[in-house]
């Protein structure tokens, strides 16, 4: 009925290693339970008596405990299907989670625990005018608005974060630092967390995921030039921040190389030179420079301007041929034309004079007009597309503002992210067959696009999952100003065309649906679907347990576990997060002997929720041989009918896991 309890979990693992620092406590209910004597834990784990608690380095704020406690804490929630809002449904391997994503994050952590590939997350950036999530669980929603400042003492929401808030910083940590947490449990070993941030939490997101993730996780950021604006006090910011942390660098060396950008247009125009200069390659070249010469150093075909000859090969770069260790290789080299000896650099030859004369005769050195200049070594672009994931893009904000507006037909949402530079950050950093990338801020549905972008152009089948909240597209209009009130309305009219709810989850669900109708066109067997989910209490109803209660009124409770409006395929679904399955396995449905019956993955697990399980029904099932077997109780007519299935199921197929919910 809970999402795992971390804390007890915790506990349990620390038992194990050290049996000798466990006693026992009080809950807040008056029940024992173990703990951990941290006193006698910080001494196991030194060489030397300590005394008394010991200063460290560590970040630190008001609140970090509770947000520690928030990461643990177990949630009574689930995750509903919602199949007329998806895409392949029954087949699909992609995901989005409608919901708070500390709570979607809580319920994946054992059906894809250390299976995500990538995390990317664009979290609010703590400008004073964006949303901050109040996380709460013991608390009722209304109270921990009001006691976190979100909303007045009359329920009138407040959803900025403002730097009048005595809490600024510490809030919005307080807020990213379960989320982290909770995302390091889900990362694969050789797992990328990838933040896309701004100036006024960067340097806190950095200390903040070596804190999470350890000291030498941050293994670096780019640079995003992003914005020409001159409206600030001091230093006008024209750049964003997308900073990364790998999980454990032994597994993750970080061979990450991606291809440079802008070689199409190089090419080309190599092969016009060509067509009209022939092999008059020093024609050729004096093209090349003044065409390079067109190109601002921002674009990308700048970074390769050195490439401005050409041979028979291709397109190359005249490069140094001096040896590295001065004197190494010492001896004449004759001019090809002039017979003169050439001039040699200054600490000698790259290689050996044998080496040489062989490159010289395949034409793979470049000579001058005469013996008077240093000869170079040809370095082909073919044999040099690609390079280290760089530190500083150039980036054209209003492109992918352009993309998605045709997409809708008009503006629906203000500076997404540029779906095309992450799809390349996924294929820099290894993203490929069958891996998951997880956004849990995933607002219009940049980061789920690009997956579909990179597996169009790599034919690979990565998957992904969205989380994104419900925020109210209404409330945000209320403080919009400028072209973002324009905007906002536009997505609102948009959204009531479709006769759906004003929210940006709604947003993201239907940019899904346009890319999805668009990239099948383009790849007609690519999985362009996604399975909709949304967070929502627990299908479980709670059992009357009070010190008056009798027993024939818990025994009604029991009769009467599942709530009245849930589904058979709510049931399931829970069953899956309980079993730690993925919840993206494909699901097929079958009537047998008049019984609604799921069988997910095939034969992994079968499923009746029926208000009537009959032992036809049961042995039917049995004979299946499934590895797991799941029941409605309340389906069978009485505790014999129930035993019966049981043991129907040790004769027929006694490996079976059978269970009754």
């Amino acid at each position: 009925m809970t999402s795992p309890d971390l804390t007890a979990s915790n506990v349990a693992k620390i038992a194990e290693l050290f049996p000798g620092v466990i006693t026992e406590s009080v809950d807040a209910e008056g029940n024992a339970v173990s703990a951990v004597d941290f006193d006698l834990l910080r001494q196991e784990l030194s060489d030397h008596v300590v005394e008394g608690p010991q200063e460290r380095y560590q970040l630190d704020w008001p609140g970090k405990r509770a947000a520690w406690f928030a990461a643990n804490a177990p949630i009574a929630k689930t995750l509903r299907p919602v199949r007329d809002e998806s895409v392949d449904f029954d087949t699909t391997k992609n995901l989005f989670i409608e919901g708070d994503n500390l709570e979607g994050l809580k319920l994946l952590q054992e059906s894809y625990l250390g299976r995500i590939k990538l995390i990317y997350i664009d979290p609010p950036y703590n400008t004073g005018n964006d949303f901050v999530y109040a996380d709460t669980f013991a608390a009722s929603r209304a109270e921990e608005l009001r006691r976190s400042g979100q909303v007045t003492d009359d329920g009138v929401p407040l959803v900025s974060n403002t730097s009048a808030n005595g809490r600024f910083h510490s809030d919005w940590l307080s807020m990213m630092f379960p989320r982290l947490k909770l995302a390091r449990n889900l990362l694969a070993d050789d797992g990328v967390l990838v933040v896309s941030i701004d100036e006024n939490e960067h340097a806190n997101l950095i200390n903040l995921g070596t804190e999470v993730f350890g000291t030498d996780a941050y293994v670096g950021e780019i640079v995003l030039k992003n914005s020409s604006k001159n409206d600030q006090s001091y230093i006008s910011m024209q750049h964003e921040y997308i900073v990364f942390f790998v999980k454990n660098k032994a597994a993750n060396p970080g061979d990450w190389t991606e291809r440079k950008a802008g070689l199409e247009k190089i090419y080309a125009a190599f092969e016009g030179f060509k067509k009209t200069h022939g092999t008059d390659w020093a024609a050729i070249n004096a093209a090349a420079k003044q065409w390079y010469q067109g190109f601002t150093d921002s674009d990308p075909v700048s970074g390769s301007k050195h490439y401005n000859c050409m041979d028979e090969r291709g397109v190359y770069f005249a490069s140094d041929i001096s040896g590295p260790n001065d004197g190494q290789y010492v001896y004449d080299l004759p001019h090809p034309s002039t017979g003169g000896i050439c001039k040699m650099p200054a600490s000698g030859w790259r290689y050996p004079e044998d080496e040489m004369t062989r490159r010289v005769a395949e034409g793979r050195v470049h000579f001058g007009p005469d013996h008077s200049s240093v000869p170079k070594n040809k370095t082909y672009l073919a044999n040099t597309e690609t390079q280290s994931l760089t530190s500083i893009r150039y980036v054209d904000g209003r492109a992918a503002s352009k993309r998605l507006a045709s997409l809708f037909g008009e503006k629906v949402f203000t500076n997404p992210k540029d779906e095309l530079l992450l799809r390349d950050i996924y294929r820099a950093v290894g993203v490929s067959d069958g891996d998951v990338v997880l956004d849990m801020f995933s607002g219009s549905g940049s980061a789920l696009h690009a997956v579909w972008e990179l597996n169009l152009t790599s034919g690979n089948s990565a998957q992904f999952i969205g989380i994104q909240v419900a925020e109210e597209l209404n409330e945000t209009l209320k403080t919009a100003k400028g072209a973002a009130k324009q905007v906002t309305t536009n997505a609102i009219k948009f959204l009531a065309s479709l006769g759906r709810p004003s929210t940006v989850a709604e947003i993201g669900k239907q940019r899904l649906l346009l890319a999805s109708t668009k990239v099948r066109g383009q790849a007609p067997m690519m999985d362009t679907g996604f399975r909709v989910l949304k967070v929502d209490t627990t299908n479980m109803s709670d059992v009357l347990r009070t010190p008056d209660a009798t027993e024939q009124q818990e025994l009604a409770g029991l009769e009467d576990s599942v709530k009245p409006g849930r589904t058979a395929e709510d049931l399931l679904f829970q069953v899956l997060l309980d079993w730690g399955l993925e919840v993206t396995v494909p699901i097929s449905i079958e009537r047998i002997e008049g019984s609604e019956v799921f069988f997910v993955d095939d034969d992994a697990l079968v499923a009746c929720f029926s208000e009537d399980v009959t032992p036809e029904v049961v042995r039917a099932l049995a004979k299946r041989e499934p590895l797991r077997a799941v029941f409605r109780d309340s389906g069978f007519a009485s505790d014999d009918a129930r035993i019966n299935a049981e043991q129907i199921f040790k004769e027929l197929s006694p490996a079976t896991d059978v269970k009754a919910i």
